[in-house]
């Protein structure tokens, strides 16, 4: 577990976000920050199915998205869903992971008779023309590179599975 937070970082945090850059980003950055999305969502949930062992315990259905992905565990799921332009702030975009407890609805599916409720929710944008290989900030300054940031958003879901089956007086004792 710990290996999942090596490449973490915590940059203090400034009360001003950055300043829009002067320039549009270039179509190289644009497809560079382009590439790490997909290699997050394919550490996810990969378009085709491989055989690796899963690290949390419960399955876990893994839904992919045009531009995103939901990992659905029986009663939590963990979406990540990438926008391309936030414009609000002159980005090339943002990365938002969504943590949820309960059934998420997925477009084209019968819904589902309890909705599912949000836990918590992260906003992390590419850094631009970063020094290291951390190029994910969240909006509290913690930075990750792609991997790292995969193995948190596991965690984060493996945490909400963990609170689900202690708070579920049907579920079994181990």
């Amino acid at each position: 577990m710990l290996a999942a937070f090596r490449s973490k970082q915590v940059v203090p945090h400034m009360d001003q976000p950055a300043s829009p850059r002067e320039s549009p980003q270039t179509s190289k950055e644009k497809n560079a920050v382009q590439r790490e999305v997909t290699r997050l969502l394919d550490a996810l949930a990969p378009e085709r199915a491989t055989a690796r062992p899963s690290r949390l315990i419960v399955s876990v259905q893994q839904h992919r998205t045009p531009n995103g992905c939901i990992l659905q565990a029986p009663d939590a799921a963990l979406s990540v869903t990438w926008y391309v332009e936030a414009a609000d702030r002159g980005r090339v975009g943002e990365l938002q992971v969504v943590l949820w407890r309960g059934i998420v609805s997925r477009r084209g599916s019968a819904p589902s008779p309890e909705p599912a409720e949000v836990v918590q929710r992260e906003v992390l944008n590419p850094i631009e023309r970063p020094t290291d290989d951390c190029i994910w900030r969240s909006d509290d300054g913690i930075v990750y590179d792609t991997s790292g940031l995969a193995s948190h958003c596991l965690a984060l879901l493996e945490g909400q599975v963990r609170t689900s089956e202690s708070s579920d007086p049907t579920a079994p004792t181990k």
